[in-house]
């Protein structure tokens, strides 16, 4: 059932896409299901890698899925904000490509992009300051690695 909301809202959002499930990433998601037994709305489910993702239509934006996920990488975003990071992954681009092949590498390549400044590359990987976030998407589209995502799927594939 989906939940009536007033636009903007808050909701849910992982930051992995479960392209290196076969290899373990250790910043990626485990696929423990916790974050599924904490969300009372049944906003998140197990997808076919096994990582953690979030039906907004469901989501409410209480965060308690990203209080229990052990990875740390659920946050609570302003769906104003359309563009995401969909990599959590801190090893530099050489180690990060062997790892997962959709992972972010640390290029760049968006940092340099964005006009309005709001994508960062720290810790070898892209981070998106939503306050600044215009949602235009160039990042997304030059983005070498599809890891930045347009979450409504018109510049980039939705998952």
């Amino acid at each position: 059932m989906a939940i009536k909301k007033k636009f903007p809202y808050k909701a849910a959002f992982v930051a992995c896409n479960g392209g290196c499930r076969a290899k373990d990433c250790r910043y990626g998601c485990i696929g423990c299901g916790t974050c599924v037994s904490a969300c009372r709305f049944g906003a998140i489910t197990l997808n076919e890698y096994g990582a953690a993702e979030v039906d907004e239509e469901k989501c409410i934006g209480c965060g308690m899925c990203a209080r229990a996920c052990p990875q740390g990488i659920i946050s609570v975003h302003q769906s104003a904000c359309n563009i995401a990071v969909k990599c959590s992954n801190g090893d530099k681009g050489p180690e990060a490509r062997k790892q997962c092949e959709v992972s972010c590498i640390g290029c760049g390549i968006c940092e340099r992009t964005c006009t309005a400044g709001a994508i960062k590359v720290k810790d070898n990987c892209a981070v998106i300051d939503e306050e600044y976030c215009l949602s235009c998407g160039m990042c997304a589209v030059k983005c070498p690695r599809g890891v930045i995502r347009d979450l409504r799927g018109i510049l980039t594939p939705k998952n």
